[in-house]
């Protein structure tokens, strides 16, 4: 194969480069090549820096972008560094791309999982779905984004975990953004006896959401009666409120209209269970 003979070829250069002016030139060319390889990291650690600290105070590029900007330019510094010290040696330059390309065919074979999640990460970062705060839904794994990476998504779940999910995976999944919008609506499930006027049910469910600083009155409150339920007639309550607010709004309503309930002498249907005792001749 030529890549073969272009290896072979330039392996034996190289050798031939080292020994032509005796054990004491090849020294040389390795030491020179350890500085360079030095002074190269060195170089790549610098540059790394003033780019995390110019990404940072940038507000023109997303957050999610700058792990994986950083991953890309540490890659190519790396490849930039190899070409610098195989040079030094005499290692000729069409030598080591064709040993990247040798390289990068065999690992292109054996991590086919890992280029599909490093596919998926560009895809991300490219479509944005999602950003680094946002609280998502993804195939039924919700948590808030940490860390978009070039193979994997980092979420910290409601309960403190943190999840990592493959990228390939979650393009392949549906997403639900909850973030990306101002404001989100709140829907409620709430049930009355049947004997209670219906009408009575929506004013005083009313009353709580006019009544709550955080729901918006624009749109609307909603409450209907949905549906005949097995112990009593079923409603639909809706409120709007601003995304960050729809936890305090959930739980708060489900509390007050409880309690307004209660004071509207408005009863909650429950379950009844009946218990028939027989007495046993013994």
């Amino acid at each position: 194969m030529p890549d073969n003979e272009a290896l072979t070829t330039g392996a034996q250069t190289a050798v031939s480069n080292l020994t032509a002016n005796g054990w004491q030139g090849a020294l040389k060319l390795v030491i020179l090549a350890v500085v360079l390889f030095i002074i190269c990291l060195i170089i790549k650690s610098v540059l790394l820096k003033v780019l995390d600290k110019g990404l940072s105070k940038s507000n023109k590029i997303e957050k999610s972008f700058h792990t994986f900007i950083h991953s890309a330019v540490n890659i190519v510094l790396w490849f930039v560094t190899a070409m610098i010290v195989c040079q030094s040696l005499g290692i000729n330059l069409t030598v080591l791309v064709a040993l990247v390309s040798i390289i990068g065919l065999a690992l292109s074979l054996s991590v086919q999982d890992s280029l599909a999640n490093l596919a998926g990460g560009v895809t991300i970062l490219a479509t944005q779905p999602f950003k680094v705060g946002d609280f998502i839904d993804i195939g039924g794994t919700t948590g808030t984004v940490r860390e978009i990476g070039m193979i994997h998504t980092k979420l910290d779940s409601l309960d403190n975990r943190r999840i990592i999910l493959p990228n390939g995976s979650v393009i392949g999944s549906e997403v639900q953004n909850y973030s990306t919008l101002p404001q989100r609506r709140v829907d409620l499930s709430v049930s009355a006896p049947f004997s209670m006027s219906i009408q009575q049910v929506n004013e005083t469910i009313e009353k709580v959401m006019s009544a709550h600083p955080k729901v918006l009155q624009d749109p609307a409150p909603f409450v209907r009666a949905e549906k005949f339920g097995e112990k009593g007639m079923d409603y639909t309550v809706r409120a709007w409120c601003q995304n960050a607010d729809y936890w305090d709004v959930y739980f708060d309503l489900t509390q007050q209209i409880k309690e307004a309930f209660d004071q509207a002498g408005i009863a909650v249907p429950c379950g009844k269970v009946a218990v028939e005792v027989q007495n046993a001749d013994r």
